[in-house]
Parts: C-alpha cells; structure tokens; sequence
C-alpha cells in the first residue's frame, strides 16, 4: 500500500504541469469549501483519488496519469463561486463541470478518460454519469472532500469571514480550571 508522501509524489509527477501552471494561481485565491481554497482541495481530491485506488487495489484497471490530472482539473472552473456576480454563478453546481472541462481543454492536452471525468464529477446532480473507473474515483473523491471541508470547524478560518480575521482558534477550557 502506498504511504501518503508516495501518493503525494505520484501527484506530483502526472500534475505537475497542472500544478505549476499560472493559471492554478487563481485557484489558489479562490475559496472552494469554507477555509480551503480551490487549489487546496483539488490536491486533496487527487489525493484521496490515488489512494482510493490503491486501498481499492485498482490499478490493473486505472490509468494513474489520467486520474491523478482529472482529479486535479475537476473544479478548473477559474472564479470564486461565492462571489456575487448577478447571478451568472447560480447554478455552479450545475455548470462548473462544462466551465472547468473548457478551461482545461484551453490550456491543456486531455485524453478521453480525463474529459469525461471533469465533465461527469458532479453525478448525481449532472444527469450522466461518469463513463470510466477514473471518474467514478474522481467523482467519489471529490464528494468525500467536500463534505470534510464543509462540516468542518476549520471552515470559519477563512480569512474572508469576519472582516479577513476568521474565527481564529477557539480553546477548551482544560479540566480543573475555571473559565
């Protein structure tokens, strides 16, 4: 089974043109989920995709390369949904799939595998779903991530909440002491 540093370096080695790319630097400004921003939770998703996959034992029937690049352009939608644009992001959940899916195919090669998994990854709220084990990876991934990222209490950390300041660490009192 794979460690979390060698699933991390698989990341790096099928992304790293994505990774790199100026344009992940947007991504890096826009908050996804909460305190995490779009960047931060696609190499989660591509993580947890790796690893998924390997706990799964799947990789006679996985392409790494294509699901580890997916997982990383499924939400390479390129703006910060939360921002209020008169309404043109509405629907996002619906729609981000098309606008990342046309932002990658902008800026990067894309096999079959990885344009049905960016276009399918938000089934069921998109009528198909997606065709290959890569998607459906990808697809599961990107559920699990988000749901951690939006039940979390680190979702108050964002620094756009609250005046930029967050909620900061809030402490237990610790046993024995009073308030």
């Amino acid at each position: 089974m794979l460690t979390r540093t060698q699933i991390r370096a698989l990341v790096d080695e099928h992304g790293r043109d994505i990774i790199e790319h100026e344009h992940m630097r947007i991504e890096r400004g826009c908050y996804q989920h909460g305190s995490v921003t779009t960047f931060a939770h696609s190499i989660r998703v591509a993580c947890l995709a790796v690893w998924l996959a390997d706990r799964l034992r799947l990789w006679r029937r996985v392409d790494a390369r294509s699901l580890v690049r997916a997982a990383l352009l499924h939400d390479y939608f390129l703006y910060d949904w939360h921002d209020w644009d008169d309404g043109e992001h509405r629907l996002h959940g619906f729609t981000h799939g098309g606008a990342a899916l046309r932002n990658a195919m902008r800026d990067f090669r894309l096999n079959h595998v990885e344009r049905d998994s960016i276009r399918c990854h938000m089934f069921p709220m998109t009528p198909k779903p997606p065709t290959y084990v890569e998607g459906w990876l990808v697809t599961m991934s990107d559920k699990l991530s988000a749901t951690r990222e939006t039940v979390s209490l680190s979702r108050f950390d964002n620094p756009r909440l609250m005046g930029g300041r967050g909620r900061g660490r809030v402490r237990a009192p610790r046993a024995g002491r009073r308030g």
